[in-house]
């Protein structure tokens, strides 16, 4: 069982960033305290909110647009000092993250981008689609340095390995899988979600993946030899988005319930809920 002073450190030094579909502000996250800076996705924008305060109170600092259809995805790099969006509109453009100036249009996928991510050095980024490709883009020059035929079916989300030498991906499919981010090559592909796998994260150390899924699962897998390590349930509907914390020792889902669980990584022990949102949870994330 997790310490509650421990938890409660934790729920006062990390902040979860949450972002919504479909809306132009998040919800409130009412008596945690847990958000400070905000980066919010809406049907064709992207927001920043750099204010301290520890609640939304609709504070709109910059709107960013220039998509001309949903974003479905952002990222940041702190290294290059840029924000990328991906959208419906099939392209991802890049930001500069302290002035919302638009920088530029990566062009290539021929249809909608649904995920994007930087790579651990803020070099590179991925973007998958709904057609099943994973692109590799340079970021200084700006252009697609590799393509992958990931699947037949949209790949939901990907991310980078902690050491940047994996891109593991979900899929439409049911399953997850882990590429070499050099060249392009099938390393392994999971199985065992029962539905489409909305998304995935990576723990810190290397270690793990967590995945969740329209199954109303989570699943824990070792990075390495692909195995899986336990299966979670506890949501009531479909489970769209995962984080795991810097530490290694919590998971964070949202839901189509409405809730934020959080679970012990070791266990999958169920640490707490929070259950203030009046939507669905469409993407959380931990902040180190």
């Amino acid at each position: 069982m997790t310490n509650i002073n421990y938890l409660t450190k934790i729920l006062k030094i990390i902040n979860l960033i949450v972002l919504f579909t479909s809306i132009n502000a998040c919800s409130e996250l009412k008596d945690k305290q847990l958000i400070q800076e905000k980066l919010n996705q809406s049907e064709n924008t992207v927001t920043l909110n750099n204010s301290q305060k520890t609640t939304w109170n609709n504070i709109d600092i910059q709107t960013l647009s220039g998509h001309t259809d949903t974003i479905w995805s952002v990222a940041i790099n702190a290294q290059k000092n840029l924000i990328a969006s991906g959208s419906e509109d099939q392209t991802i453009k890049l930001w500069n993250l302290q002035t919302g100036k638009f920088v530029h249009t990566l062009i290539g996928h021929s249809s909608a981008v649904l995920s994007v991510s930087f790579s651990p050095d803020g070099e590179k980024l991925i973007s998958s689609s709904k057609k099943g490709i994973i692109k590799v883009w340079e970021i200084d020059p700006k252009k697609n340095i590799l393509t992958i035929k990931a699947n037949e079916k949209a790949v939901r989300s990907l991310v980078y390995s902690p050491d940047g030498q994996k891109i593991v991906n979900s899929s439409w499919d049911n399953t997850i899988k882990i590429w070499n981010a050099e060249t392009g090559q099938l390393i392994k592909t999971l199985t065992g979600h029962t539905k489409g796998i909305f998304a995935v994260a990576v723990s810190a150390n290397n270690q793990k993946i967590a995945s969740v899924s329209k199954d109303q699962t989570i699943k824990i897998w070792n990075l390495e030899t692909g195995q899986l390590i336990r299966s979670i349930v506890g949501h009531d509907d479909n489970i769209r988005t995962v984080a795991i914390s810097p530490d290694n020792k919590i998971i964070a889902t949202g839901s189509a319930d409405k809730t934020i669980k959080l679970w012990e990584i070791e266990t999958g022990e169920l640490i707490k809920t929070l259950s203030d949102h009046s939507q669905y949870l469409n993407s959380i994330s931990f902040n180190s």
